[in-house]
């Protein structure tokens, strides 16, 4: 829709001009000015498309209002209405770029003619502009292509230079985006969009296939530290668009920063592709980094935090109120007058909320996004707080020690002894099924059977290996297999001390 600005000291015209505009059914934006000096306000504060003026008014005449007006917008066209008696102003007029004149009394034929002369030649203008910009967008994604594959020469590169409005070398950092199925090309190109919005920041981006985008970030400010973090950030809000519009799952891998230009990009692509393929077998696992040394320096620091180890460990523990008493611990360090940035205080706790949401027993990893870009947004320490305190509540219900929730466990873990008995089973093993401590598993089986963990595996092995001894034929080193137990004679060892006799004599008394 183009912009049309209507100047004239006569109301009467005005309202004639804008009756013959409606009677072309053109989509137009139409505005209004009752003089010469009202119209200079409006062009100084906004742009049109086509000014009609008149050329003698008040304050401002229309010669002045074009002489001051024009160098602003080189683009906009400019008709003049004329008396007679006005003709040689506009034939100087039409020296300073005016593109047309329409005598006073206007014909509703020649104005037709001309605004849809004039509209003409803006679409047309138009057109070749998207078509610049279209081979523009296209140079420039077919260069950054080449480069991230390797195939430029700096022949090449400095030709990109001289064609390209911009210089498309200006970043300093990539980030590849996969998805677990095909998506960019069933979506089309208003991903494009959508995912520079979640971006938040100057970006580049390039569609590889239909399972991988690459985004090219510009050089900021921040430390490197803080810089990872952001990086981190945006990548969680990636994935949380992708999971919330789309429902699909994706993954992100972060290169190292390095210095803007040609060089290395294509190595730093292979780079993170092999990072991207540690996703079949990181399971859970969803940004990678190329990380440099401040930053995993940082991670360091963020592993061997004696707070956070002990908020790990009263979580496998299901000990809620050490949990909260090291939290409150933990929010005192971070709280006043500190030397850490907001980036790095964010993206502390964003690991713990990881923490909490990977020992809750069906996880919604959608909502994980959600409570992780909130801390990410929140404005003061105290919202974080708020955050994190709700999904400790949260797991203090889930984890909550009532008989009927230690009963289902417990049950849960003997239907997969009766299921697996077959198979190495360590305490380990079973308390990961269970979200607990092995410590703490094998405690609360004692206190529901009776039994120890151990024993009770060992008892259900020797029940079923007596089984097979009384009713099949099968060998005794195809029953030790077959009840767990890979070396035959501690098989029998077990069966001897369990039944009192050895699995070859029980069988020959029947």
């Amino acid at each position: 829709m183009y912009k049309l600005l209507i100047v004239d000291d006569e109301k009467i015209e005005r309202n004639g001009i804008k009756y013959l505009l409606e009677e072309e059914k053109q989509e137009l934006e139409i505005y209004e000015a009752v003089n010469g000096r009202d119209a200079l306000e409006f062009l100084e504060k906004n742009s049109v498309d086509i000014l009609l003026t008149d050329v003698k008014m008040p304050f401002i005449d229309g010669i002045e209002l074009i002489r001051r007006t024009a160098p602003l917008y080189p683009d906009m066209k400019i008709i003049i209405f004329s008396g007679y008696s006005e003709f040689e102003y506009a034939k100087f007029a039409m020296k300073m770029g005016v593109e047309d004149y329409v005598l006073k009394p206007v014909d509703p034929e020649e104005f037709s003619a001309t605004i849809n002369k004039i509209i003409g030649e803006l679409d047309e203008i138009s057109v070749k502009h998207e078509q610049e910009q279209e081979s523009q967008e296209y140079l420039g994604k077919h260069f950054l292509y080449q480069m991230v594959y390797g195939n430029l020469n700096e022949g090449d590169i400095k030709r990109s230079r001289e064609i390209l409005d911009e210089d498309i070398l200006d970043f300093h950092r990539m980030m590849l985006l996969e998805t677990d199925k095909e998506f960019f090309g069933r979506i089309g190109t208003s991903i494009e969009d959508e995912i520079k919005l979640s971006v938040a920041e100057q970006v580049r981006y390039l569609n590889l296939n239909s399972q991988q985008c690459v985004l090219f970030l510009e050089p900021q400010k921040e430390s490197s530290v803080e810089r990872w973090a952001v990086l981190r950030s945006i990548a969680d809000r990636l994935l949380h668009m992708l999971k919330t519009n789309y429902g699909e799952t994706a993954y992100v891998a972060i290169s190292e920063s390095f210095e803007p230009g040609a060089d290395g990009v294509a190595e730093h692509f292979k780079a993170l592709e092999g990072l991207i393929q540690e996703k079949f077998y990181s399971t859970g696992r969803y940004v990678f980094e190329e990380t440099d040394e401040n930053v995993k320096e940082m991670a360091s620091d963020i592993e061997n935090d004696t707070l956070m180890k002990q908020m790990k460990q009263d979580i496998k523990m299901k000990d809620i109120m050490n949990l909260r008493k090291h939290f409150d611990e933990m929010s005192d360090k971070y709280t006043g007058n500190n030397p850490y940035s907001q980036v790095y205080v964010k993206f502390i706790f964003s690991n713990l909320l990881k923490e909490f949401y990977d020992n809750m027993p069906d996880a919604d990893e959608l909502q994980q996004s959600r409570e992780i870009e909130k801390i990410y947004l929140s404005s003061t320490f105290d919202e974080i707080k708020e955050i994190m305190q709700a999904n400790i509540d949260k797991l203090e219900q889930i984890f909550g020690k009532n008989p009927q929730m230690i009963h289902r466990e417990i049950e849960d873990i003997k239907q997969y002894i009766y299921e697996n008995y077959n198979k190495e089973l360590s305490v380990n093993e079973l308390a990961e099924k269970v979200y607990m401590a092995p410590s703490y598993l094998s405690y609360i089986f004692k206190l529901e059977t009776g039994q120890n963990l151990s024993k009770f595996i060992k008892a259900y092995r020797m029940e079923k290996a007596k089984d097979m001894l009384e009713n099949t034929h099968k060998k005794v080193v195809t029953i030790s297999n077959e009840v767990g137990y890979e070396n035959v004679s501690y098989f029998c060892q077990s069966f001897r001390e369990y039944f009192g006799v050895s699995p070859q004599k029980f069988r020959d008394q029947g």
